[in-house]
């Protein structure tokens, strides 16, 4: 939930990235975060997300996504339900409330479609950033996000980042739990062969870093 008087929403922009930028992250191991989309439609999304912080061990990159949350289980600290509505323009509805870890953890083994994934820290020139990347059928995708209170303008975009996927719905991780990055990573790169790299031009004046 913004604290800028947006109500409800959340503001980011995504970044396509290739490979993890080691030399510019937190010292500190990557959290794990698991999951569990009970719907995911039409860009509207419900999901049980289970996290650890600061867990013994990483995530392995290969192994399946549901694998995790046994795995973890004993290392999560951080349980969320959120709901969530379409994209626009960088914009979406978000509402979530805390919820018993080990609750959320049996909603997870019972039903839903997931996806897991390793979130570095990093603080780049006036922004915070994450960078998520992606196990099981996911994998190699990265992902880098900036996320603010209010509209993410006036960007100073890192030069790990190879193009914008903030308005392409295929990266969005309610997506990629139904249609996983594997089974369309070749069109992508088709695609990004053919027209270049595409940076969003309506969020005032990017600059690169």
């Amino acid at each position: 939930m913004s604290d800028q008087g947006y109500g409800d929403f959340e503001f980011e922009r995504r970044f396509f990235v290739r490979e993890l930028p080691f030399a510019l992250l937190d010292a500190e191991p990557p959290a794990v975060i698991v999951q569990a989309y009970l719907l995911a439609s039409d860009g509207y999304a419900v999901r049980i997300r289970l996290q650890a912080s600061a867990p013994h061990s990483r995530l392995d990159p290969a192994s399946r996504a549901d694998d995790a949350v046994d795995r973890f289980r004993d290392e999560f600290d951080l349980c969320m339900l959120t709901a969530k509505g379409p994209y626009v323009g960088g914009t979406r509805y978000e509402v979530e409330r805390e919820m018993d870890i080990s609750v959320g953890i049996e909603m997870a083994r019972r039903g839903g479609s997931i996806i897991t994934k390793s979130r570095y820290a990093a603080w780049l020139g006036q922004d915070g950033w994450v960078i998520d990347e992606f196990a099981g059928a996911s994998r190699p995708l990265i992902i880098a996000e900036c996320e603010r209170g209010g509209p993410v303008v006036d960007l100073a975009i890192p030069d790990f980042c190879v193009t914008e996927v903030t308005d392409d719905h295929r990266f969005s991780n309610d997506s990629l739990a139904h249609a996983p990055y594997r089974t369309w990573a070749y069109r992508f790169e088709e695609e990004l062969s053919e027209h270049g790299a595409v940076f969003l031009g309506g969020f005032g004046q990017n600059t690169s870093m």
